[in-house]
């Protein structure tokens, strides 16, 4: 068995190319937690603990507290045995699902790496293309929206995924607004609505009855509605001719059961940032079990964070809607270990 030697982690923070805002705030700068895991027989891995509006209680503070607390738990115990303490991290710190995903990310790279087994070979190991959609953050400054709008489109986005607020007379503004642009630049596009929790059930019926008076063709609605709102996430289900996928309503397997059992969605948001490696892909086979549509997400994370997602989902290949874009917010490269970047495109191999 290999055991743990040490766990570092040092905070980053990254300029963003355009403000980052959603219903719940915005945001210049991301900052994260990079985590390394290093085993006595040398072999390491690295993940990443990011921010969210979602979580507020993450702060940066707050999960370097958490990881100085579990770092000193797993010294010398054998990392094969991780996800066993992953689980009780999980119910420990029930406030803190990002720093334990981004620890647990760390450890499983780390065994991997420890078995010789690339994440390009665990996931399927097949050279896959997969094409990410791109955010078109909230703003009533339609200018800063022009730039961010010329500039996804000068990269060949063809699918983007706008932030609105609840608000129905600024978002139908809005989206009229992005349509419009889209519609005079680039032909066959896809436009999908994220709402951050920003709507009440009178609200959403609204704008949906707006988008179809308007004939506005959108793809999705994500988290329409407050994520512990079941009654009304039931109701807007049944009369929504749009599909609703569910992202902060679910984190974990018996969060997704109760979506499954009271009706509340017709797909949900993976990510591994919110629910870590072995959950994401428990939720995964569930949610395909159910007949429900698939998307894969991220927070705003750098490549160390993202590849994880990238890699699942160019593996399993039976995603319906890829939302991997965070690295587009940054100043990045074109090439990472494994992942080559064209455009909106991921190309994953083991070169």
């Amino acid at each position: 068995m290999n055991s743990i030697k040490n766990i570092r982690f040092y905070e980053i923070a990254k300029p963003l190319r355009t403000t980052f805002s959603t219903s719940l705030g915005r945001k210049d700068v991301i900052k994260s937690f990079i985590v390394r895991v290093t085993l006595k027989n040398g072999s390491y891995g690295i993940g990443e603990c990011p921010t969210s509006f979602a979580i507020k209680n993450e702060t940066m503070p707050a999960i370097k507290g958490v990881l100085a607390e579990v770092s000193l738990r797993l010294m010398n115990m054998p990392v094969e045995s991780y996800e066993e303490h992953i689980g009780q991290f999980r119910r420990a710190y029930p406030a803190n699902p990002m720093t334990i995903s981004g620890l647990e990310t760390a450890l499983f790279r780390a065994l991997l790496n420890s078995r010789q087994i690339s994440e390009h070979d665990f996931w399927g190991g097949k050279t896959t293309r997969i094409e990410t959609d791109i955010t078109i953050p909230y703003s009533t400054d339609y200018q800063v929206l022009t730039k961010w709008l010329k500039h996804t489109l000068k990269k060949n986005f063809t699918i983007f995924k706008l932030k609105v607020s609840g608000n129905v007379e600024e978002d139908i503004k809005l989206i009229s607004f992005v349509h419009r642009t889209l519609k005079n630049n680039r032909e066959g596009f896809v436009l999908r609505l994220d709402c951050n929790q920003g709507y009440s059930i009178k609200s959403f019926l609204k704008m949906t009855d707006l988008i179809g008076h308007y004939g506005y063709n959108i793809e999705l609605y994500e988290q329409p509605l407050p994520k512990t709102d079941y009654k009304g996430l039931k109701e807007i289900k049944k009369y929504s001719p749009i599909p609703v996928i569910l992202d902060e309503t679910i984190f974990t397997v018996e969060d997704l059961g109760r979506a499954i059992l009271e009706d509340l969605c017709d797909g949900v948001n993976i990510k591994i940032a919110k629910s870590g490696i072995a959950e994401s892909i428990r939720i995964y086979k569930i949610a395909k079990k159910h007949g429900l549509k698939l998307m894969i997400g991220c927070m705003t994370e750098t490549m160390v964070g993202l590849s994880a997602g990238i890699f699942f989902a160019s593996g399993t290949s039976g995603f319906d809607y890829i939302d991997l874009d965070s690295i587009y917010f940054l100043y990045h490269k074109n090439h990472y270990d494994g992942i080559a970047i064209d455009g909106p495109a991921f190309i994953t191999s083991d070169d």
